[in-house]
């Protein structure tokens, strides 16, 4: 994962552990001690903090490199929503995905409503550059009222049963935040996410074949 382009000016460990370590950190359901005690276990003595300090430096980075590998353009846009609780408080995760499971878009918000809704088709149109052929969602409301001021054209499919694409998307998610128990702050959780579903989907078999 790491790059020339990326500046460890300062940083006494080499590159390659630097991005394994963060590596290892978001792609699996690990917490930051458990990759500290499997650094240790190699002869490698970082503090946790560090690791934490490495992900927040260095996430974004190795998230934006991975973005450019794979291809974004989708013909179906499956959407959801799930609730997160930050500091005694509900927030909402809106999540997009295609339909292989690839990760287009998602966003913390504090609404759940069609405010947030077109917030959420209206980054999705900035980011893929293209409508989709088809959005298929659960029957919340508010996406039949975006869809109509953002895409009205737009096929929309609204039913329970159709969006398990999206649902289980939200499932690595909740592992880790059990691991991590809980998010800090919506920022926090925006930050993480962003990283580790360009991780994610650097595994996803089907993008993987059409970026060769």
């Amino acid at each position: 994962m790491s790059a020339p382009t990326i500046s460890y000016k300062n940083h006494r460990f080499p590159p390659q552990i630097i991005a394994r370590t963060v590596w290892l950190y978001f792609r699996f359901p690990l917490s930051l001690r458990l990759v500290e005690e499997m650094l240790l276990e190699r002869g490698i003595v970082v503090s946790h903090e560090t690791i934490r300090r490495w992900g927040r430096k260095f996430g974004a980075a190795y998230a934006k490199q991975l973005r450019k590998k794979t291809p974004l353009r989708t013909d179906i846009w499956h959407l959801d929503e799930v609730v997160v609780t930050i500091g005694g408080r509900k927030h909402w995760l809106w999540r997009a995905v295609d339909q292989d499971g690839y990760v287009l878009d998602e966003i913390v918000q504090v609404r759940c409503d069609t405010k947030a809704a077109k917030r959420l088709l209206i980054s999705l149109l900035k980011k893929q550059g293209l409508a989709p052929k088809r959005i298929v969602t659960d029957k919340l409301r508010s996406y039949a009222a975006a869809k109509r001021d953002v895409m009205p054209a737009i096929e929309h499919r609204s039913h329970k049963g159709l969006n398990s694409r999206a649902e289980n998307s939200h499932l690595p998610l909740r592992k880790r935040e059990r691991v991590m128990q809980r998010f800090r702050s919506a920022g926090g959780l925006q930050r993480f996410i962003s990283v580790f579903s360009a991780v994610r989907n650097h595994f996803v078999p089907s993008h993987q074949k059409r970026s060769e």
